[in-house]
């Protein structure tokens, strides 16, 4: 995947003109058509269905990630079956007061998540966040085997690189207007 990233490079055609404060702005449309790896997906990290949520927990909290994806032997060798993200501790878990030391991930994943193709699309990463509320899309090879997750942070991510001045650039001016610059 990150060579994809590597291929990609929004300033190629711009060069110095991109970052001309009178160049005219416009989003970048071939950026939505991208493929999916341009991301940067991070590694999914897999567990079984029967890990349970302290597990699960445990290696969100060491990986500073929100998710973890579940396959049936708990290695990216299996297809997902589900995915489990903090979102559900907070509504499954804590909210329902349950014991998250004894639970096990079966019993509060989301069963058959909805997954990306390696094939897929800045765009389609959008579409499925936009329509499902999701905030990580899990993208899979074509036996549905974890090969990546991505989250919001990496879009966001991309869209900084992808538009330093007008993203980046604008926080900076209005610093320095709050600042009396």
């Amino acid at each position: 995947m990150e060579n994809e990233r590597d291929a990609y490079d929004p300033l190629v055609e711009h060069d110095e003109a991109y970052f001309d404060p009178e160049r005219p702005r416009s989003f970048d449309a071939t950026l939505l058509e991208a493929p999916a790896g341009v991301l940067q997906a991070r590694r999914a990290h897999v567990l079984s269905r029967e890990d349970s949520v302290t597990d699960a927990v445990r290696a969100m909290q060491k990986e500073h990630r929100g998710v973890v994806v579940i396959t049936e032997d708990g290695t990216d060798a299996t297809p997902v079956i589900g995915i489990f993200t903090e979102r559900d501790v907070l509504f499954r878990i804590i909210d329902g007061g349950r014991n998250p030391a004894t639970l096990p991930l079966e019993q509060v994943m989301t069963s058959e998540p909805d997954c990306l193709g390696e094939d897929g699309t800045v765009a389609d990463v959008l579409r499925m966040m936009s329509v499902g509320g999701f905030r990580h899309v899990p993208l899979v090879d074509e036996q549905r085997r974890p090969v990546g997750v991505v989250s919001v942070r990496d879009v966001v991510d991309l869209l900084v690189e992808a538009f330093p001045t007008e993203i980046v650039g604008r926080g900076a001016e209005r610093q320095s207007e709050r600042d009396g610059g």
